[in-house]
């Protein structure tokens, strides 16, 4: 092979490496945009992570609590979605939820998500006296169980002192009172009430069409329903249009102690016991 025919190979064999990996980085490219399509329509039509920053769900849920939210069960609306839509006219595929359930949902102020339970739907009269839930002129029963012990961490203090305790190991603990309720429906869950409050008394009214009534667990701890709603506090009676999810699963938990510059720690810190939880 002459110098002529050497050079011309060895030109030919460049522009194949070029054109090849040319050819790589365009398929890289458009692996990661299937990736991001795949990633957001899954967020926004099957499951939406959220994350728990307060203790207004104690004891169900904690601050500090990764949860999955399943996005079907209640159709689907603007709020559903991770990406821009057209005006959407109420909910696609609409299901009302049940009472009990703990539902991901835009504040109607703000649209900052909330988490609360479900308590009156469309058409039921609701009220409060001493604490107590009337649905549709009934006490909701609400029985006293055994205390939560809730151990304290780096996101996790007391509300109040009185209720900041020792345990048998000298660690700091919360013992909150702790009480058991139980819908007209069967649905039963447990909630915390720490002492009588204005939030304890709420005047019956119906719940219009369209609308629903959520409660905190945490009574005493808890911007929901029985507040109107204003920007960073309650949320009044919300749409169900603002519907985003259905609490589902509990992937992570974490006490708050981890530090991202010390890897070990991200592990320390999780809430083992608490992964994997239904709700």
């Amino acid at each position: 092979m002459d110098v002529k025919t050497q050079t011309e190979a060895a030109n030919n064999q460049a522009t194949t490496n070029d054109t090849e990996e040319g050819e790589s980085w365009l398929s890289f490219l458009w692996f990661l945009v299937k990736l991001v399509i795949l990633v957001v329509l899954f967020r926004s039509f099957v499951f939406s992570p959220f994350s728990i920053p307060s203790e207004s769900m104690l004891p169900k849920l904690w601050n500090g609590d990764y949860l999955l939210a399943a996005k079907w069960p209640y159709g689907y609306s603007e709020n559903s979605f991770d990406f821009p839509t057209p005006d959407i006219d109420g909910r696609l595929l609409a299901s009302q939820p049940e009472r009990g359930d703990i539902v991901i949902f835009k504040h109607p102020i703000d649209g900052s998500d909330y988490i609360k339970r479900v308590i009156g739907l469309p058409g039921d009269t609701i009220g409060m006296v001493g604490g107590q839930i009337v649905l549709n002129g009934e006490l909701v029963p609400k029985e006293r169980i055994d205390d939560l012990i809730l151990p304290t961490s780096p996101n996790t203090g007391c509300a109040r002192a009185r209720y900041r305790m020792q345990n048998a190991d000298g660690e700091t603990v919360c013992e909150y009172p702790r009480f058991r309720e139980t819908l007209p429906n069967g649905v039963s869950y447990d909630v915390l009430d720490f002492e009588v409050s204005d939030a304890d008394s709420y005047p019956q009214r119906i719940v219009p069409e369209g609308q629903m009534f959520v409660l905190g667990d945490n009574r005493d701890n808890s911007q929901d329903s029985r507040y109107p709603a204003m920007t960073d506090g309650g949320v009044g009676l919300v749409p169900l249009n603002n519907l985003v999810g259905r609490a589902s699963i509990i992937m992570w938990s974490t006490d708050g102690g981890a530090e991202w510059y010390k890897p070990w720690t991200w592990f320390t810190a999780a809430r083992g016991d608490r992964l994997g939880n239904t709700l």
